[in-house]
């Protein structure tokens, strides 16, 4: 058996959450960044604590993706203001996370899915998320799915100053 179950995480699952994090963030982008930097941000914006602090706040919506029940990969999104204060009308794909063992698999592609149907299930208009600008594989993804590129703001990653582009998908 070989299933995939998509569910909105809970305060239970918070620890998983954090580990999940450090484990995929540090797969994917600790190749093309020196240690210091990742060491740096690690320690001071992506600290294990705040990480699982971050699960059940108000605002946050955490779905924690597991193959035959385990963990493999997560979203966070965020309900909040894109493009002016107060506009409730959007919410934000903070993270997509999956495992490297995950990728090619289709499960990005059932956990997006899952985010759009949540999306208009919240009577979201637009859904939108920040990508790296070099990170190519997921631009691509986001680019299949509808998304465009809108804007962007500065990452900070460690000491390196990073362009992230901004992405949007109207629903």
């Amino acid at each position: 058996m070989n299933e995939v179950i998509i569910r909105e995480a809970t305060a239970a699952d918070a620890f998983v959450i954090a580990d999940l994090s450090h484990r995929t963030f540090y797969d994917t982008f600790a190749a093309v960044n020196t240690a210091a930097n990742m060491d740096k941000f690690f320690a001071e914006q992506f600290r294990h604590e705040d990480l699982v602090r971050e699960v059940g706040l108000p605002g946050n919506i955490f779905l924690l993706v597991l193959r035959n029940n385990t963990p493999v990969g997560y979203t966070l999104l965020r309900e909040g203001a894109y493009a002016a204060p107060g506009n409730t009308d959007a919410i934000e794909i903070v993270r997509i996370y999956l495992d490297k063992t995950e990728q090619g698999k289709g499960t990005g592609s059932m956990l997006m899915q899952y985010c759009i149907d949540l999306a208009v299930q919240l009577k979201k208009n637009i859904i939108w998320l920040g990508v790296w600008e070099h990170n190519t594989t997921a631009i691509a993804f986001y680019h299949r799915w509808g998304f465009e590129q809108v804007g962007s703001h500065v990452f900070m990653l460690g000491d390196d100053e990073q362009t992230d582009w901004l992405m949007k998908k109207e629903l």
